[in-house]
């Protein structure tokens, strides 16, 4: 074999070996785990911002929302699960399916954007779910409240985007202490988590949310700073949220960093890797 052909030879097998090993991830990646970054504080502090955990979509089986999104935003490519099983989109049927049950931090796909969201799920197609006086009420019952400990963060930019958080003590300079005073909530079935709250707010009183067939109600644990379905979508919120877009439950951070990138090492959470979420 010439020298020419030995070169054109080892391209052709190294491109083979580039797409099968893309074609091994794309399928990884739609059977069975999605790679999820947390970008906000809205479940804190079950999760923090630069927790790296995957999202397990054997949990309730497969929908058009099991087909993964690709969103690059600084290079302008955003393929959603849509592009690639749009034909499957709308159907509340999955495949191998089950509900998620109450309690359960979940992934899914906001019914009007499509962009990934995780949240806690909280009421079940049937529920009457209201809050007053920022206490959650589930079909006309509080439920069971304890108080906790202060949480305590140090106020800086936290992540990629570079966001601050929100303070119960007031607006604190950089550099100070920001706290939240938290609480542990036990929902029906005996879930047990914790909840933070920062100010009074009108999320802590609402109407009564009569959830739909086939469709869920999510929150999150950071209760004064959360987009979730108190919030209806033609007022950018997330509304109720449809059983065809559930893409897979959350079962443990695997990694973690307080920096804006991760590869800085010196602001990685040690304490948070392999941690189960609760």
């Amino acid at each position: 074999m010439s020298e020419e052909a030995g070169f054109f030879a080892s391209v052709k097998e190294t491109v083979k070996t580039v797409v099968y090993a893309l074609l091994i991830a794309g399928l990884f990646r739609t059977i069975f785990f999605q790679p999820f970054w947390i970008p906000s504080g809205s479940m804190k502090d079950t999760l923090l911002i630069g927790d790296f955990l995957f999202v397990n979509k054997m949990a309730y089986g497969y929908s058009y929302a099991s087909c993964p999104s690709i969103r690059i935003p600084a290079i302008g490519v955003d393929i959603g699960a849509d592009d690639f099983c749009g034909a499957f989109e709308g159907s509340n049927e999955r495949l191998f399916g089950s509900d998620p049950e109450r309690g359960d931090v979940v992934v899914f796909r906001h019914p009007v954007t499509g962009a990934d969201y995780i949240k806690r799920l909280i009421g079940e197609p049937g529920d009457r779910i209201q809050m007053i006086d920022g206490v959650l009420q589930i079909n006309d019952e509080a439920v069971v409240l304890e108080d906790g400990d202060v949480f305590e963060e140090v106020m800086e930019y936290q992540g990629p985007q570079g966001l601050r958080p929100r303070c119960e003590n007031g607006a604190v300079g950089q550099g100070a202490i920001c706290e939240k005073s938290r609480q542990y909530e036990t929902l029906p079935g005996g879930t047990r988590h914790s909840i933070l709250n920062i100010d009074d707010q009108f999320s802590d009183n609402t109407g009564v949310f009569t959830v739909p067939e086939d469709h869920f109600f999510f929150m999150g644990d950071n209760r004064d700073n959360s987009t979730d379905s108190r919030v209806a979508q033609e007022a950018r919120g997330v509304g109720f949220v449809p059983r065809s877009d559930i893409v897979g439950r959350a079962d443990r951070v695997m990694f973690s960093s307080a920096g804006r990138s991760m590869l800085a090492f010196w602001t990685w959470r040690s304490d948070r890797f392999f941690k189960a979420i609760e």
